[in-house]
């Protein structure tokens, strides 16, 4: 089911989006393991000539596939990133992000994603794959 202009399932840290440039999860499908994240890239998140640092950039990208994982799963499990790769295409500047991320292929604790960072005309500036180890939580 998908929800729109949705708050962080119960248990995220807002305060993380926050730090990652006011994230607001505006989209989560329960059943596609699906979430879209937009962020705020600040200027002193850019090093010369504007660009976004890549860690930020890996950050949103990273972000949105654990929240796919989260939409789907709940809060039984634990999201735990065992990998993450991700390629740059084109600069992010200051201004406004969309992050997508869902799942691509789930086994009974290994969750493969993939995600994507765009800007709002649509425009692809990365791509991203992460392995994903589901950690029970303890009661």
């Amino acid at each position: 089911m998908s929800e729109a202009g949705v708050k962080p399932p119960e248990g995220a840290e807002p305060s993380v989006l926050t730090a990652l440039g006011d994230g607001v999860c505006t989209e989560l499908d329960s059943e596609a393991g699906r979430a879209v994240v937009e962020f705020t890239v600040r200027p002193e998140f850019c090093h010369s000539g504007g660009v976004a640092q890549g860690g930020f950039v890996t950050g949103w990208i990273d972000s949105a596939m654990a929240h796919g994982v989260i939409a789907r799963y709940g809060q039984q499990y634990w999201v735990a990133t065992l990998e993450i790769k991700i390629s740059f295409f084109r600069p992010a500047r200051p201004g406004k992000v969309r992050a997508e991320g869902w799942i691509e292929r789930a086994g009974k604790q290994t969750v493969f994603c993939e995600g994507r960072l765009l800007d709002l005309d649509g425009e692809v500036l990365a791509k991203g794959t992460s392995t994903i180890r589901l950690v029970p939580q303890q009661a």
